[in-house]
């Protein structure tokens, strides 16, 4: 005889394998030591399919007297009542008080229910399933156990197996489209076909007690589903996201994921209900989840750090954070010991507000002890902004290393009142882009909901944009007059990474004199964004088209207006109004072009494709008034 053990995390669920029983080691016959009460119910327990087991503590919760044992383990194990009844459980059965005698205790002292699972082996085949919920009542133990016993195979009728076949194609429409769902009705669930198509196994009898996609949750996603087991109700029935997995071959897999729960009227969950669609082959630059995007955007910058619900288990941040606080990503553990290695009091104080709710955002600078190490200071600057998004609070912020020389951090903190302000309405337009391109993103899943890597690649390329634009704001002091040629050379260069088109030449010739706020540098570089990807991907179909290039010029008309001019010398365009009437791309454009108070217009060129952008250098200025001035 042999058992193994297993704690399910995320089910709060103890397994438990005992393989080749022995029945003449699980009971031994032994005197009693206590004559049997009559159990309450116990003739309404008689009718019950499940069996009840009922143990009354003795000697402070050190041995248990047997009162009943369920119908269907007698039946197992060829023994009658009376031979266990009155006896104590470590006696007529030291198996079993080994295996529930940590667990009875629990209930005892906690008074909450403890749920456990135990496969009966033979021959490596489960022969018997037993679902346990132990409770207390009154004194007394309950252990109640839902017992099933596998079938052999025997002959189908013909019912069965028409109902066979409609399985069998259901299960092939599920094999192509990489998809595979579940439901779940008093605690036991069912899986259809395309989910071991997804996991890449077979069935096992036992699945049928777990969740066996959420068991194979890679580490950094298990807060999430750990927050959504918890937050499903009757408010929020349903959910929505990608999670990874890890397949039993090692296989990290992403899984866009549905979930839906149908509750009574008193709030208790009756069934529950999962989708999940295997995206992994759809990408060849793995899929992820629209945080990831972000965070990604973010990643070749160790000075400056995106947080993702800092505030809750959930969080992720981008790696400057762990690069900041000099510890592996591996080895962080997000609890108070961050905060206590920060100097300021009022900084302390004010995050500790923060968590419990009181205030809904912080914006300062601090000095951080890396490792407590006294010689070891950091000045940094932080946001947070608590902010709630249906019926949920969420948060976001920014953590920026600005450690200086130690006359210039003194000159930075006397200073920092001014910038202050500055920094948080940076901090404020970089979360209102964020939801720009959220919405850009909804916007082209409806589009393009069948080619995922379009997808991708725009997204990518206009967060980089976003987070080369919040890198180069901390390096200057002035966040009105920003130098426009550095962005636009350094955007060729992000772009030709992304895209790989190192087959294609940009050039960017841009007027030095040209300086711009960040209300209008944001825009315009998402409108070159546009632009270029249009170009990349439609401009050039034949891969040895020689001298291929991409050009934008970007120059004075008068002192309040600029031209931006883009083209490329690509095939052109067939059917210019196509484009003006039926593309998301040209309606994104356009709508980009208004925020700056701006106009676009194709232009005609003989080679190629041409756009023309005139817009005011700030707000203060409309282009309809200066176009006599032009």
């Amino acid at each position: 005889m042999h058992i193994e053990k297993q704690y399910r995390e995320l089910e709060q669920v103890e397994e438990i394998r005992v393989y080749n029983i022995d029945r003449d080691e699980v009971f031994k016959h032994v005197n009693p030591v206590k004559k049997p009460d009559k159990v309450r119910f116990s003739n309404v327990m008689k009718h019950v399919p499940s069996d009840i087991n009922v143990f009354l503590p003795i000697d402070d919760g050190e041995d248990f007297i047997v009162e009943r044992i369920g119908w269907n383990l007698l039946e197992r194990l060829n023994i009658k009542l009376e031979d266990v009844e009155g006896r104590k459980l470590s006696e007529t059965s030291p198996f079993y008080f080994d295996l529930f005698n940590d667990a009875f205790r629990e209930v005892l002292k906690t008074g909450n229910t403890k749920a456990m699972r135990m496969f009966y082996y033979q021959s490596d085949r489960i022969n018997t399933l037993a679902n346990i919920h132990i409770i207390s009542d009154e004194g007394e133990v309950y252990a109640i156990s839902d017992m099933k016993k596998t079938s052999p195979n025997k002959t189908k009728s013909p019912e069965e197996q028409k109902r066979e076949d409609e399985e069998n194609k259901a299960t092939l429409i599920e094999y192509f489209s990489q998809t595979g769902s579940y439901y779940k009705i008093h605690d036991e669930f069912t899986w259809t076909p395309g989910i071991y198509n997804i996991i890449n196994r077979s069935k096992q009898s036992s699945d049928a007690f777990y969740n066996i996609i959420f068991d194979l949750v890679i580490p950094e996603d298990k807060p999430l589903v750990e927050e959504l087991l918890k937050t499903m109700s009757p408010e929020t029935d349903t959910y929505e996201n990608i999670i990874r997995i890890k397949t039993p071959g090692g296989h990290i897999k992403y899984l866009d994921t549905y979930l839906y729960s149908k509750f009574d009227e008193n709030g208790e969950e009756i069934s529950h209900y999962g989708l999940f669609k295997d995206i992994s082959i759809d990408s060849h630059k793995h899929m992820t989840r629209p945080v990831d995007f972000m965070l990604n955007g973010f990643n070749h910058n160790s000075k400056l750090s995106l947080l993702v619900e800092p505030l809750s288990k959930r969080y992720e941040f981008s790696e400057g954070f762990y690069k900041m606080i000099e510890i592996p990503k591996d080895e962080y553990i997000h609890g108070k010991e961050i905060i206590d290695n920060i100097i300021e009091d009022d900084v302390r104080r004010d995050i500790k507000k923060l968590i419990a709710g009181e205030i809904d955002e912080i914006n300062k600078v601090f000095t951080y002890k890396v490792n407590g190490d006294e010689d070891n200071l950091k000045i940094c600057e932080l946001f947070i902004e608590r902010f709630k998004y249906g019926n949920q609070d969420h948060s976001i912020g920014f953590l920026t290393d600005i450690t200086l020389s130690r006359q210039k951090q003194q000159e930075l903190i006397k200073s920092n009142a001014t910038k202050n302000i500055l920094i948080k309405e940076v901090h404020h337009r970089v979360k209102n882009n964020l939801q720009v391109l959220n919405s850009f993103l909804n916007l082209e899943r409806r589009a393009y909901g069948d080619n995922p890597n379009r997808i991708l690649d725009n997204m990518q390329a206009r967060l980089s944009s976003l987070a080369l634009l919040h890198e180069k704001t901390y390096n200057t002091e002035d966040f009105i007059n920003i130098n426009l040629e550095d962005y636009m050379k350094d955007q060729d260069s992000t772009l030709h990474m992304l895209f790989g088109a190192k087959d294609i030449n940009f050039t960017s010739e841009v007027d030095p004199e040209i300086h711009l706020s960040i209300d209008v540098i944001t825009p315009l570089l998402l409108i070159v964004d546009e632009l270029t990807m249009n170009a990349i991907k439609h401009a050039f179909p034949d891969p040895d088209m020689p001298d291929k290039t991409i050009s934008k010029e970007i120059n004075f008309i008068n002192e309040h207006v600029c031209e931006l001019i883009l083209k490329d010398n690509g095939v052109g365009l067939k059917d210019p109004n196509a484009l003006i009437n039926h593309n998301l791309g040209w309606e994104i454009i356009n709508n980009l072009t208004r925020q700056i108070n701006g106009k676009l217009e194709i232009l005609d060129c003989e080679v190629g494709t041409g756009f023309k952008i005139v817009f005011p250098i700030n707000f203060d200025y409309h282009i309809d008034e200066l176009e006599g001035e032009a």
